[in-house]
Formats: C-alpha cells, sequence, structure tokens
C-alpha cells in the first residue's frame, strides 16, 4: 500500500464518521435550538431544562438513524477489509 492509497482510506473513514455522526448532531442541534427559543420567549432561565429533552430526542434519534448508521459503517468495513484481502497490484 503506498502512501495515496492511505490518504483514501484515512478520507473516505472521516466522510463516513461526519455521515454517521451527522443524524445524531444533527437532532441534538435542532433540540437545542428549540429550547433555547422556548427558554427566551417565556424568560424561563433554567440551566437543566435542556438536558432532558435533548437526551431523550438523541436516543429517539439513534433509534430510527441506526439502521442507516450500521450500513454506512459496514459498506465502509467491507471496503477496507476488501483491500486488505487483497491488495491492488
Amino acid at each position: 500500500m503506498n502512501g495515496a492509497e492511505v490518504l483514501d482510506i484515512a478520507s473516505d473513514g472521516i466522510w463516513t464518521l461526519i455521515k454517521v455522526s451527522a443524524p445524531v448532531m444533527l437532532v441534538g442541534l435542532v433540540v437545542g435550538v428549540i429550547v433555547s427559543l422556548f427558554q427566551a420567549l417565556t424568560q424561563i432561565q433554567e440551566a437543566t431544562l435542556v438536558f432532558v429533552p435533548k437526551i431523550l430526542s438523541i436516543f429517539i434519534g439513534l433509534l430510527v438513524a441506526l439502521p442507516f448508521m450500521g450500513e454506512l459503517m459496514g459498506s465502509f468495513t467491507e471496503r477496507v477489509t476488501a483491500l486488505i484481502i487483497s491488495p491492488p497490484v
């Protein structure tokens, strides 16, 4: 394996990581903005109010996105394994 192939695998791994983590991060971001907007509109300044809705929504988001995340990780693993088993000539 040469340096270009290693960089391709690393780049593919980083993009896979971004794609896998994006659904959960976006759910957390949207719920955080909604709760912050609610706090600003009602002038409730309770710091712990954000945690429970965020935790519940991220858990539900994980349950919904788990098949997508598993498929992405599985395909990446298959590509890397194929490169290990039969290196290009």
